[in-house]
């Protein structure tokens, strides 16, 4: 990923904040990403970050959606590397939600493109609630 653009400089500094545990500033590191993103592969990104720093997990969801629907859209392999960070992250909503079928199905595509998931979060970042 190229750390150079201004949407992933961002996300990188809402996740430095995250990791201090400021989520609102990381939150606003991460809207400000979503509002600059130029294309489908910048707002595929900086969806990706705000569905982590969501107030339900309806929110969660919707920004995992729209985050794999840019990825979709992008369509190249810029991408590729990207997906099972996106498949686990929306398996991981569903789950919080309750809906089994989704999430298996979800877990599914990010362990066939290589990403393991081993039951107890440690295979993705936790979705902050309420933050």
């Amino acid at each position: 990923m190229d750390t150079d653009n201004p949407v992933v400089q961002l996300c990188l500094k809402g996740t430095r904040l995250e990791f201090e545990k400021k989520p609102d500033e990381a939150r606003r590191f991460y809207q400000r990403a979503w509002d600059i993103a130029r294309d489908d592969f910048e707002a595929c990104i900086a969806a990706h970050y705000l569905a982590r720093q969501q107030a339900t997990l309806e929110d969660a969801l919707q920004w995992n959606q729209e985050s794999l629907r840019r990825a979709d859209l992008v369509g190249d392999e810029r991408v590729e590397a990207f997906y099972p960070s996106l498949y686990v992250s929306l398996a991981r909503a569903y789950e919080l939600l309750g809906d089994r079928v989704h999430a298996e199905h979800f877990y599914g595509l990010a362990a066939a493109s290589g990403l393991v998931h081993r039951g107890d979060g440690g295979s993705y970042p936790p979705i902050e609630i309420g933050s």
